[in-house]
């Protein structure tokens, strides 16, 4: 359904440090760059999340938050590790999350720019 979502950020350099971070543990990379932007997918020059560099930038409100896609469980334990040592804030720790489904394992973080992430697998181990 979407091609690709786009972030305002205030600093592109430590919004570029958290992501490729947080989502280099899931298996993404930059596929493109350059003064105002970062994108990030799987192959060169096919942004799936774009980080566009705003002065004025700030997070959409109470209840909207980007969930990707983990392959295992030790990704989002490493997905929620790693993005903690760049500037992104704690707002739930890796593990089960019975309410959301039996196997829904996630993790929850908070950008440099106060979007909320959340990286999610519903594999078994």
């Amino acid at each position: 359904m979407l091609h690709h979502i786009s972030l305002g950020v205030r600093d592109l350099t430590l919004a570029g440090a958290f992501y490729d971070a947080a989502l280099g543990a899931l298996g993404y990379r930059r596929v493109f760059e350059d003064d105002t932007a970062l994108g990030y997918g799987l192959h060169d020059d096919e942004d799936i999340l774009c980080l566009k560099l705003r002065a004025d930038a700030s997070p959409p409100g109470p209840g909207f938050h980007l969930a990707f896609t983990a392959a295992t469980r030790s990704a989002v334990d490493q997905f929620h590790a790693s993005a903690l040592t760049v500037g992104g804030s704690d707002n739930g720790a890796p593990g089960l999350r019975p309410d959301y489904g039996t196997y829904y394992y996630a993790a929850f973080l908070v950008d440099p720019d106060g979007h909320h992430i959340e990286a999610v697998t519903k594999v078994v181990a």
